[in-house]
């Protein structure tokens, strides 16, 4: 296993969409273990492959406090959604930067797992917030998107201030 580079917003690979997979073969469980090694170093709770960019439907979460309940979910879709859920959230992709969005509370999701086979998953709360936000990941789409401009303007400026202290 490797650990991967995460792109920074507002890198513009971030806003590229990501290919289906046709065919879950060993290339692919290898992408799913360096990323679920990357997102467990950065630390974080869910990771797209659009992040660390491999333009492909590939997304892994783990939402559990032990850190051992990894959901691998391919080529995923989102088939059913109810209620409201208002979460703060964050990203690998910018670090340090927390806001509200406002998401569906519960999904119903297809997706292929590890080994190709078909799954449903039922999630609500926060698996189902960040299903959502993997999801708009391989859409080209990164959370703050829907904030206010000016929030993204402020976003953007505080992430190039941690860049010129950083580096």
């Amino acid at each position: 296993m490797a650990l991967l580079p995460i792109l920074r917003y507002p890198d513009p690979r971030l806003r590229k969409v990501a290919a289906k997979v046709a065919r879950v073969d060993e290339g692919i469980r290898k992408l799913i273990n360096d990323m679920a090694e990357t997102m467990y170093m950065a630390p974080g709770v869910g990771l797209a492959a659009t992040q660390v960019d491999v333009h492909k439907r590939v997304i892994v979460i783990d939402v559990s406090d032990t850190r051992d309940a990894l959901n691998v979910l391919i080529n995923p879709a989102i088939v059913e959604s109810s209620g409201i859920a208002d979460c703060e959230e964050g990203c690998l992709s910018l670090p340090g930067i927390y806001e509200r969005v406002r998401r569906a509370q519960r999904v119903k999701v297809r997706a292929l797992d590890r080994d190709g086979g078909e799954r449903t998953v039922d999630a609500e709360g926060l698996l189902a917030v960040c299903i959502q936000h993997e999801m708009d990941h391989l859409e080209g789409r990164v959370f703050v998107e829907y904030l206010s401009r000016l929030k993204q303007s402020r976003i953007v400026a505080k992430l190039k201030k941690q860049d010129r202290k950083a580096g």
